[in-house]
């Protein structure tokens, strides 16, 4: 099978000839910029700076040396805009905090506050205040709340976050075309689409880090709140939020046809390490209805699987997800409550697509052992891989510092695996 033909067959539950995998295709099944340096030094792969493809996370950029070496499946195909609101454009040299060596893009405008922190201006506009921080010393951007002050009475949902959602522009969705059109003819990867436009109340977007101003409620603390306190106005958020969205994805599909087999629908954190951010009850009147019109465009209209990541315990929404039209559940946390990976695929292994699980960033893979990190691999594998539905990846983003001996035990047991599965 080539790549392509593999994670289709994975992501219509059929069993391929071994087990897809990615690295980088998303922003949430990526790898940290300095651990990726390291890694590239360890595999003996060409010497180059590593570009900061995703700058609010610090991702590295996954070029086809390394994509072929951990032997990933998937190629993302991702927006002419950064997280941030600027383009990756005109590569600068970079130190991250730990001193290695990065390439950043030149439209990255930042300064340094009085203790050291790093502050980037959104869409690299230095004419108004900065959206994110980097802390001295820490590893990710934080976004900076820049609510003003809120008006309960008069605050209007669609028009505090007009600017957030919008129409794709046309230059937008030539260059998703052009660079759809060019992965789809000149590799045979299959292709995931970063869209994200159905991110609803995602705790990264609300504060609007690419906005140049942020009217409304954008703390999130208060937008949770407020789905008690003033639910019409999240509702009307979610309404108007919706409407771009089934705009966008007929844009999309204008542009890039069926050439892609999966689309990034949302990014929004549904959980925590214990629970669900709410009630069953809340989510089915906020959010599952809103989900379902998007979804139900995607699958009447396309060939398109939708992809939803959701760290967290949210076990209590999976029904609801699936009734939705959730094809393909990301990063599948099962060290969160109740997420057991074994029941998992026993009870939604014909529901969804199971995209990650294979092993814990947030233990296992830093803190442990490589011994450790083969057998969590290894029996992760044996429960998600059984009649398709699974394309491999670790559980969310290798993280920074990540010891590189643990990262290629991880490949080296899934590449061993599935070479005892081709034979």
């Amino acid at each position: 099978m080539t790549s392509r033909e593999r994670v289709r067959a994975a992501i219509n539950h059929i069993e391929p000839d071994r087990i897809p995998m990615d690295l980088g295709a998303t922003t949430v099944t990526g790898m940290a910029a300095g651990t990726m340096s390291k890694l590239r030094k360890a595999l003996g792969l060409k010497e180059e700076l590593v570009k900061v493809e995703e700058p609010f996370q610090i991702l590295g950029k996954v070029e086809e040396d390394l994509r072929r070496t951990v032997q990933a499946d998937v190629v993302g195909i991702f927006p002419k805009k950064t997280f941030l609101g600027f383009e990756n454009s005109g590569w600068r040299p970079w130190k991250l905090q730990d001193g290695t060596d990065v390439l950043i893009s030149k439209d990255m405008k930042y300064i340094y506050d009085t203790n050291g922190d790093i502050l980037v201006y959104p869409q690299g506009n230095d004419s108004v205040r900065p959206s994110m921080r980097l802390p001295k010393g820490g590893f990710y951007f934080d976004t900076i709340v820049r609510q003003e002050e809120v008006d309960e009475e008069n605050e209007n949902g669609r028009e505090d976050f007009r600017e957030d959602y919008k129409v794709m522009s046309e230059e937008d969705l030539r260059f998703l075309e052009e660079s759809t059109d060019h992965c789809y003819k000149n590799t045979d990867y299959a292709l995931l689409g970063v869209f994200g436009g159905a991110g609803f109340g995602d705790a990264s977007v609300i504060p609007g880090p690419a906005m140049l101003h942020t009217p409304g409620v954008r703390r999130l603390d208060e937008w949770m709140m407020w789905h008690l306190l003033n639910p019409e106005y999240i509702k009307d958020v979610y309404a108007y939020q919706t409407e771009i969205c089934l705009k966008n994805l007929e844009l999309y599909y204008q542009a890039v046809g069926d050439k892609i087999d999966v689309i990034y629908m949302s990014g929004t954190d549904y959980g925590t390490q214990r629970s669900e951010f709410m009630s069953r009850d809340l989510f089915r009147e906020f959010y599952k209805d809103n989900m379902k019109k998007v979804n139900d465009w995607v699958h009447t209209h396309t060939k398109w699987k939708t992809f939803y990541h959701s760290c967290g315990s949210i076990v209590n929404f999976l029904d609801d997800f699936a009734e939705a039209g959730v094809d393909i559940l990301n990063p599948v946390q099962v060290s969160a409550a109740g997420m057991d990976a074994v029941m998992l695929k026993e009870k939604y292994g014909d529901k969804f697509t199971f995209w990650g699980g294979a092993v814990d960033t947030q233990q296992v893979l830093p803190f442990g052992t490589p011994e450790e990190v083969i057998a969590q691999t290894q029996e992760r594998l044996e429960i998600f891989s059984k009649g398709g539905g699974f394309v491999c990846s670790a559980i969310h983003n290798i993280q920074p510092n990540t010891p590189v001996e643990n990262i290629c035990a991880f490949y080296d047991t899934i590449h061993k695996f599935n070479r005892r599965k081709e034979q």
